[in-house]
């Protein structure tokens, strides 16, 4: 006799459902996983591009959005665990924008129990000021943000400053280039500012947007909504999201190859002259495994899928 109690009554009589506490083990299974990655992807990053020496303060810049809670969340998880010392102080910029909610990132960042600042300057209304009305705010939010976190960092004593761009963010961001500026250029996962005084690194380089989203919903983040940039419709950037996240519906295995290409370039079958002499390239008569065959047909093949993961509903 079947329990009625394991059965579907919505599923034609016929299908029995997973007891709650093996749906509940699979959750947490797959959620522990899911940590496990994002632990491995940031600290193959930090090596690979040597972003975090020991002694350095790093400052993480905090918006309110998932991406760079998952930074701050996981940066403190390696800290814990990592073979050198160093030392976080996490910073938010409060712009002063209508409706911010300027109690959570303090009462957030309190209870975790960790140095923080919170820098008040209105750049909200010089944005508005100076931004017509239907057009977008990024460049000039951008150069404004960028200039008080490069002097916060100053004045903190910070070595490196770490911002919340991920995998994703890179390859729009290469995209961009490509379609709207003429230039095969990226998000890179290290550099130097400007103004030549500031290490910025982007520890989650290598970690997918939806593995973000997960963990943000498993650590329920207090998100708070960004009514400046990533609010505003029809932006290049929305659409090249908008691209990316098609592909990877359609074509799985296609963003993970995209994004290999990028630490994969070779500038001899490129068309950039500073980057490579074409011009002085001759004929030297002995064999090379990087020289060109130029009649041999190209072979690929098919790009592998990521892992399988359960998402819970």
């Amino acid at each position: 006799m079947v329990n009625s109690e394991n059965m579907n009554t919505t599923a034609g009589w016929t299908e029995p459902t997973e007891p709650a506490a093996g749906r509940n083990l699979k959750i947490e299974r797959e959620t522990h996983k899911l940590e496990k990655r994002l632990c491995r992807l940031m600290g193959q990053a930090i090596i690979d591009f040597n972003m975090i020496e020991a002694g350095d303060k790093v400052m993480v810049c905090l918006s309110g959005g998932k991406d760079s809670y998952g930074l701050l969340d996981i940066l403190l998880k390696m800290q814990a665990r990592a073979p050198i010392h160093f030392d976080i102080v996490a910073v938010n910029l409060d712009q002063k924008q209508p409706g911010f909610p300027e109690h959570i990132l303090p009462e957030y960042l309190t209870k975790l129990g960790i140095p923080f600042h919170i820098e008040n300057q209105d750049t909200y209304s010089i944005v508005k000021e100076k931004i017509a009305p239907g057009k977008t705010m990024c460049s000039l939010c951008s150069r404004l943000r960028r200039g008080i976190l490069y002097r916060v960092a100053d004045e903190l004593g910070a070595t490196k400053i770490a911002l919340g761009h991920h995998r994703d963010d890179m390859l729009q961001t290469f995209f961009l280039n490509m379609f709207f500026g003429g230039k095969l250029k990226g998000m890179p996962p290290k550099l130097v500012s400007d103004d030549g005084r500031h290490i910025v690194i982007r520890p989650l380089a290598y970690v997918p947007e939806k593995d973000l989203v997960r963990w943000a919903v498993h650590r329920q983040f207090p998100i708070i909504p960004c009514t400046l940039c990533g609010s505003q419709e029809n932006l290049q950037r929305q659409q090249m999201s908008a691209m990316l996240k098609e592909w990877d519906k359609k074509h799985p295995g296609r963003i993970e190859n995209l994004f290999t290409a990028l630490q994969n370039i070779v500038p001899s079958h490129l068309m950039d002259a500073r980057l490579y002499d074409f011009q002085g390239l001759q004929a030297t008569g002995v064999a090379s495994e990087d020289g060109d065959k130029a009649f041999d047909e190209e072979t690929f093949t098919e790009p592998g899928l990521p892992g399988l993961q359960v998402v819970s509903i």
